[in-house]
């Protein structure tokens, strides 16, 4: 997401802490090539012409000028306000009770979907969710919201057959919550593929039946300059109480983000990164902004670990590399474990400095047929792979759809594995036995 905008503003920067001192001249020149990788980026143009704006008066400031290093200065400066752009601290839910969320937005936005994932992270934080499907024009949307609860384990109301009366439909739903074991309730509104009066009065008619906490107006991140008049609409018709972003992860330019968040005034509270139910997440201004400038975001990395890390096991992986003993049964739980943390790409992109290595890719298919190659294996060849001979490589390449050659050379990398982790705990042991006798190097004495 925002590597179209991303590339552009590392350049700019790039070249501005190439420069011992800045003068007025290269601030001015810097903010024009901004404007422009904005604007390209589908920010709104007032949007763009405000915070440039912003950023020079304070880039052109006496302290700045003066400073011993200019540039890193003038990038904590373009840091900070589109942190500030971007909607300054992350805004947590309202789920004071009753706990009622409308959901908003566009068709084709992705309104069922991220109502099933608010759903599926509530759950994950200790909430006990309630789904209710409210479009009662997209009898599909009914049976889709209906089919996503199943999966997530989330009670779902669903309308009477051939129900058209949307507040008739949501009294007989709160009737429903009542009885129901549940203290959110997350609405899955109607929507149209472009906002008519219809379906704002219905929006109305249900948000003043509803009171609810929060109205979230769910909107696709590639909508581009279309996204200021959505969202301004959307926002005067219901006063929307934050925005969720969708398709997050396939659009390059992002500038819906920065527009929608600077025209409603209103935090963009979650964001969508893929199609599965997980790829759900708050939102976090500061985080993106240094994404964006190419300063990783470790944070979210360490918080993905936590989340799909099992604390024992982590400490019987640790022996096993420690004494070099792992095998192949080690390896597949260590890919399943990176699975869970999402597409390596993305991690990967949290990584300081790795948004500036053009071309980078993971080649997802060759990581698919190593682990094709690993479950080929029988039990026993992956706890002893000394067990492999011609025979049985020929078996797991065809099994996996592969060559003897990627089943050779998947073997011979995982034995030079085995040798660099032997060879480090022989280390340790050196490091051990030259302390116990006094001759361990003083740099190296912890």
């Amino acid at each position: 997401m925002f590597s179209q905008l991303a590339d552009k503003l590392q350049d700019v920067f790039k070249d501005l802490r190439g420069h011992g001192t800045i003068s007025e001249v290269n601030v001015s020149d810097a903010m024009r090539m901004v404007r422009m990788a904005l604007l390209e980026a589908d920010v709104d143009y007032q949007v763009s012409k405000n915070f440039i704006a912003r950023v020079k008066v304070k880039a052109l400031g006496d302290e700045v000028l003066r400073s011993v290093t200019p540039g890193q200065q003038i990038v904590k400066i373009f840091h900070d306000e589109l942190t500030t752009l971007l909607g300054g601290d992350a805004s947590p839910l309202d789920l004071s009770a009753p706990g009622r969320i409308l959901m908003v937005g566009l068709n084709g936005a992705g309104k069922t979907t991220s109502s099933a994932k608010l759903a599926a992270w509530l759950k994950k934080q200790g909430r006990t969710p309630l789904l209710i499907a409210s479009d009662l024009h997209r009898p599909a949307a009914i049976q889709q919201l209906a089919t996503l609860g199943k999966q997530i384990g989330v009670p779902v109301y669903t309308p009477a057959p051939g129900e058209t009366d949307v507040l008739r439909s949501a009294k007989a739903a709160l009737a429903w919550a009542e009885e129901s074991i549940g203290n959110v309730q997350i609405w899955d509104t109607a929507g149209r593929q472009e906002i008519d009066e219809v379906l704002v009065q219905e929006l109305r008619e249900l948000k003043e039946f509803l009171q609810p906490q929060e109205v979230l107006l769910v909107a696709d991140a590639a909508t581009g300059q279309q996204a200021v008049s959505v969202a301004t609409h959307f926002h005067k018709a219901l006063e929307i109480t934050g925005l969720v972003l969708t398709k997050l992860d396939g659009d390059a330019r992002g500038g819906a983000a920065l527009s929608m968040r600077e025209v409603t005034r209103q935090p963009i509270k979650f964001a969508g990164l893929g199609e599965k139910l997980d790829q759900f997440e708050p939102f976090h201004p500061d985080r993106l902004a240094g994404r964006i400038l190419g300063m990783g975001d470790i944070v979210s990395l360490v918080e993905k670990a936590a989340e799909a890390i099992d604390e024992d096991e982590a400490k019987r992986m640790e022996e096993k590399f420690r004494k070099a003993q792992f095998d192949f049964n080690d390896f597949l739980a260590q890919f399943k474990f990176m699975k869970k943390l999402g597409p390596l790409e993305n991690i990967l992109g949290m990584l300081p400095g790795m948004s500036k290595v053009k071309d980078f890719s993971v080649d997802e298919k060759q990581l698919k047929r190593v682990e094709a190659m690993v479950l080929s294996m029988t039990p026993g060849e992956r706890a002893n792979p000394d067990l492999m001979n011609a025979r049985r490589r020929q078996r797991i390449a065809r099994g996996s759809g592969t060559s003897v050659t990627e089943v050779n050379d998947l073997l011979k990398r995982f034995n030079e594995m085995k040798k660099l982790m032997k060879s480090m705990g022989n280390m340790g042991n050196m490091e051990k036995m030259m302390a116990r006798s006094g001759r361990l190097p003083q740099f190296l004495k912890r």
